[in-house]
């Protein structure tokens, strides 16, 4: 009498998804759709069929829609990373994405860039239900303009983490300095920061922001001439007494060097 076990016959569900591993490999079209749509679509054939690049527009349709994908963060990344993903497929599933994908999206180099600034824009909007741990990570980490945005907060910990960002740029600081609204917290910051407060173009719009202490507002102007320095002031915010000061300085300086 024989003692073999009889072999188990695979179940449906494997035998589907060993169909569609062989399916993402076919060059037809219609079954590409057909994988792409298929409810028994695992994560891991989603992503090995991703990484194909003579997909069609309507391939990452049906992978957009599947719901394996729209559950795997790993698929709606590479979905979204995808070169050849439609911007109308990429831009509906980066309002999906949690806010350390969103993060990823936007410093993926190969990432288009709109879809790139849609996943920033999507960011700041969280900014303000998000909590201070997770801001202090984007502060480090993040593109420059989310680390330009995070200038704009109240926690003067973020402020100063954001400005060590090595993605941040003058332009970026620069365009927060100039607005009415910019903070006395971020102002003293950059006041005081060992290479903000070193650029000509960062210490002109310190001279503007009304918040400049008088004593930086002196050091600063020293460095300008008197006739660019008179410009500068005509449109400061700065106090009435601090420019009287920072102005008469600035002449007596224009006399010593003559």
């Amino acid at each position: 009498m024989s003692t073999h076990q009889p072999s188990l016959a695979p179940s449906p569900a494997e035998t589907a998804v060993s169909s569609l591993a062989n399916a993402i490999h076919s060059s037809s079209l219609d079954v590409l759709k057909g994988a792409a749509s298929d409810p028994a679509l695992t994560e891991d054939i989603a992503l090995a069929l991703l990484k194909r690049n003579d997909l069609t527009a309507e391939v990452f349709e049906q992978l957009s829609k599947n719901v394996t994908v729209t559950k795997s963060r790993k698929a709606k990344l590479a979905l979204i990373a995808h070169p050849k993903t439609p911007r109308y497929v990429s831009m509906a599933l980066v309002r999906q994405l949690f806010t350390f994908d969103l993060m990823r999206v936007a410093l993926v180099p190969i990432v288009a860039g709109d879809v790139k600034v849609a996943a920033e824009e999507a960011l700041i909007k969280r900014m303000e239900t998000i909590s201070s741990g997770e801001k202090l990570s984007l502060a480090r980490q993040a593109t420059g303009r989310i680390a330009a945005a995070l200038l704009s907060d109240s926690e003067p910990r973020v402020i100063r983490t954001a400005l060590e960002n090595s993605r941040l740029t003058d332009t970026l600081v620069i365009r927060v300095l100039t607005r009415l609204d910019s903070s006395a917290e971020l102002v003293h910051a950059v006041c005081h920061h060992p290479k903000w407060s070193l650029r000509r173009e960062v210490r002109i719009a310190l001279l503007r922001n009304e918040h400049t202490p008088l004593a930086r507002a002196l050091e600063f102007s020293q460095s300008l001439a008197g006739p660019l320095l008179k410009e500068i002031l005509q449109n400061s915010r700065l106090p009435g007494s601090v420019k009287a000061c920072v102005l008469k300085k600035g002449v007596t300086n224009d006399h010593n060097h003559r």
